[in-house]
């Protein structure tokens, strides 16, 4: 009744605002003179049907506009799903712990609350401003003058009264679906104002805990330790402990909950990597050559495959959790100490084992009290037997840990670390300041453990490249055992790197300073400055310099991951894998440059700068590096020398030992290496006595005496060597005889052997034929 009381208000409206002017000018004006019906402009039927369907149609698109979209809808799940999110953090506030990592998580999480709810109100808005321009399109409709003169013609209005009955009928359900939806807007838009209140709020209750928590506030939080006077009763200890045990699992819950993408992500790459390494240690074993893995001093590969990577996986989830709720992070920490625990057990001492058994133990009591008791004179006493068994722990019982890693070099700082603030602990648990004390007891255990962890985490990195290499060079039928241990020593330096900046994050984060260490270098990466007209940041410099240093990296360590390394004594060199190679190699040192260039932020001007000082540079001085620079591109593509190949150039002879973008190193018989520019390769006549194939023509004079013909000669020569594996017999040896008389031949005899062992055949060659003449009783000399 109300929508049919405003429709006829509505047009009532319009048809006061138009014909009452009409009704004025017929009169009041003046009598015109009187002119023809013929010649007068009158509205058809047509034109009028035309306008009320063109208002029918924008009536039909108002309604289709007004009504919520899938997105709309997905909005509303989303506004619900964050008060769910919110609900959880607020009730997890008044009752957990105020350790530093949930605070860290709250904050975390409150932060994209928030900025999900600014983006949740400028979706609400939007829709609000799409309602409104719907309310313009019917104001719009008093400009259509011949449906205006259609409503004031009360005559033609009851011809077209269907139409009408139509139009009206959707104006009505525009109407109210436009009110409801405006009214589903309104309230959501109250409940994000009021979650955005609760948010601000709750992010100062947040901030101003780990500003409590913090290092540099060392004013007194609880009272000294030796003024608590306080018995509670074991039913609350129990009730608490339970209340506290159920506010950290929902916690934990929501995390992984809200983390779930990343998680199955990583379990998706570790599946890989699981798969990957099963293949090769599968293929070692069907071919009879997994025992040789023992050889490369493997510890935990040897064992399996499965517990290896999933310690790469905790670890990775362990730096990508930095803030995570104090229970998920420590029941990562628990399941990766658990499994290296496994990993030791057939492989440490028993002394060693005990020792780690007991920090793990000290470290499970350490978390329990943290997460579950409430802070008291029995928590501060327990948090204090802690600490000073610590304290002894890293006087005399860290050694025997320390003696089973593989690397030691940040061992004794987290030594350090670990008695430091086990001792800064007790004071400032005397003195009252908690949340400091239980802060630095959890960070001096986890980097002791961690970097026990990231030790293991290393070597296994090392054992999975030397796997692959190992496999690879097996599949093209080389089984020689190379020097792992100096491979291993060049492949760990990149990652002792990382190790080192994984575990730092750790500890930063365990004390609460990473996020304003993360800040701070981010303001002083991203600060412009300016040297003329060049604007620059550090960051996009520091980004340059190691864009560039992996790029390097890379193109150094892609060939161990197709089995090659510097072994001077290979024969069955791949050289179409070294084309491939080197081709990856100069793709991989191109595309880092010019990432470096781009990632830098240099405008393509000031480069067009660069490039002509470096041209006027190439033209005074620079030609010969251009020049050998440009001869190792041609000398890649064109390949008229490979890696392998045993060539001549001038006065030097020698095997090809790798080829760069400057020069090319060649091994000489004598033990030599021969740096020669590629520049010269391409301007001198070079013998390559490999380019076809890897066998080489050699001659051997022989001298028999005795009582023999030519036929029986060629028979014992051609058996001779057809007996030697050396020896290439697909291509039959050719015998000539140089001089003959009565009694006495002179014999030139030629045949195909490897180059790479060509004066290890010609000795076997002598050999043998001496021993076969002897045994038909002629003499031979050679």
């Amino acid at each position: 009744m109300l929508q049919k009381r405003n429709f006829l208000c509505l047009l009532a409206l319009l048809l006061a605002l138009f014909y009452a002017p009409l009704s004025y000018s017929q009169t009041t004006a003046p009598k015109k003179e009187t002119r023809s019906k013929l010649f007068e402009e009158a509205t058809t039927d047509s034109e009028y049907l035309m306008a009320i369907e063109k208002a029918n149609e924008m009536m039909e698109s108002a309604y289709n506009d007004a009504d919520f979209d899938s997105a709309s809808h997905h909005l509303f799940g989303e506004i619900k799903r964050t008060q769910g999110k919110l609900d959880l953090i607020l009730e997890s506030l008044k009752g957990a712990n105020p350790n530093v990592r949930n605070q860290q998580m709250y904050q975390t999480v409150l932060e994209e609350i928030q900025q999900q709810l600014e983006e949740q109100n400028k979706a609400i808005n939007l829709r609000n401003e799409n309602l409104e321009k719907i309310k313009g399109r019917f104001i719009e409709l008093r400009k259509d003058k011949n449906l205006m003169a259609l409503l004031k013609d009360t005559i033609r209005r009851k011809q077209f009264k269907k139409e009408f009955a139509n139009l009206r009928k959707k104006y009505l359900s525009t109407d109210s679906l436009m009110t409801k939806n405006q009214g589903i807007l309104n309230k959501k838009k109250r409940i994000t104002v009021q979650r955005k209140i609760a948010v601000s709020n709750a992010l100062l209750v947040v901030e101003g805990k780990l500003e409590k928590s913090g290092i540099s506030m060392l004013h007194k939080e609880y009272p000294f330790l030796w003024s608590i006077n306080d018995s509670v009763p074991k039913k609350t200890v129990a009730q608490n402990i339970g209340a506290k045990i159920v506010i950290e699992e929902k916690v934990a819950a929501y995390y992984l909950s809200y983390r779930t993408g990343g998680l199955i992500t990583l379990l998706f790459f570790m599946g890989l990597l699981a798969w990957y390494v099963s293949r090769n240690l599968k293929y070692l074993k069907t071919n009879g050559h997994s025992e040789n893995l023992s050889l490369f001093n493997f510890k935990y590969l040897n064992r399996g495959f499965l517990i290896p990577v999933a310690v790469i996986g905790l670890n990775i989830a362990v730096v990508s959790n930095l803030f995570a709720p104090a229970l998920f992070i420590e029941l990562l920490q628990m399941l990766l100490l658990g499994i290296l625990t496994i990993l030791f057990k057939n492989q440490w001492s028993k002394v060693a084992m005990k020792n780690w058994l007991f920090l793990l133990g000290l470290f499970f009591t350490l978390c329990f009290l943290d997460l579950f008791i409430e802070v008291g004179f029995l928590q501060r006493c327990a948090f204090i037997v802690i600490n000073v068994l610590g304290i002894r722990y890293g006087l005399v019982q860290i050694k025997t840990l320390k003696e089973q890693l593989y690397i030691q070099g940040f061992f004794k700082w987290a030594s350090i670390i670990f008695i430091g603030f086990n001792g800064l602990s007790i004071l400032y648990n005397l003195f009252g300041r908690v949340s400091l004390s239980n802060m630095l007891s959890l960070t001096a255990f986890i980097s002791l453990t961690q970097i026990v962890a990231l030790s293991v985490l290393l070597k296994i990195i090392l054992e999975i490249i030397l796997l692959q290499i190992y496999t690879t060079r097996v599949k093209r039928g080389i089984e020689k055992i190379f020097d792992h241990e100096s491979l291993s020593n060049t492949l760990k330096k990149p990652f002792v790197l990382v190790i080192g900046y994984m575990w730092v994050v750790v500890i930063a984060s365990n004390l609460n300073i990473w996020q304003s260490l993360r800040t701070s270098l981010g303001e002083l990466l991203s600060r412009p400055n300016n040297i003329g007209s060049i604007t620059f940041t550090l960051g996009n410099i520091v980004l340059f310099f190691i864009i560039i240093w992996i790029a390097h990296l890379l193109q150094k360590y892609v060939a161990y991951f197709f089995g090659e390394i510097d072994d001077e004594n290979e024969e069955n060199v791949n050289k179409r894998q070294h084309s491939k190679l080197l081709i990856t190699r100069l793709i991989v040192l191109i595309g880092g440059y010019l990432l470096a260039v781009a990632a830098s932020g240099m405008p393509l001007d000031k480069l067009s700068i660069l490039l002509g000082a470096l041209g006027v540079g190439v033209g005074l001085g620079l030609q010969n590096v251009v020049n050998n620079f440009v001869s190792g591109i041609i000398l890649i593509f064109d390949k008229p020398i490979q890696i392998g190949d045993v060539i001549e150039i001038s006065s030097e002879s020698g095997r090809v030992k790798s080829m760069g973008l400057r020069t090319t190193k060649i091994n000489a018989p004598n033990g030599a290496e021969i740096i020669i520019p590629n520049g010269n390769l391409l301007s001198q006549n070079i013998t390559n006595w490999t380019y076809t194939d890897n066998f080489k023509l050699v001659e051997v004079s022989i001298d028999i005496s005795g009582d023999t013909t030519p036929d029986d000669i060629n028979a014992t020569i051609i058996e001779a060597l057809e007996s030697l594996s050396l020896v290439n017999t697909t291509k039959t040896p050719q015998i000539f005889y140089n001089a003959i008389s009565d009694g006495k031949y002179k014999v030139l005899v030629k045949f195909w052997c490897s180059i790479y062992r060509t004066e290890e055949t010609v000795s076997s060659a002598r050999q043998v034929l001496f021993s076969s003449f002897k045994a038909k009783g002629l003499t031979f000399s050679s």
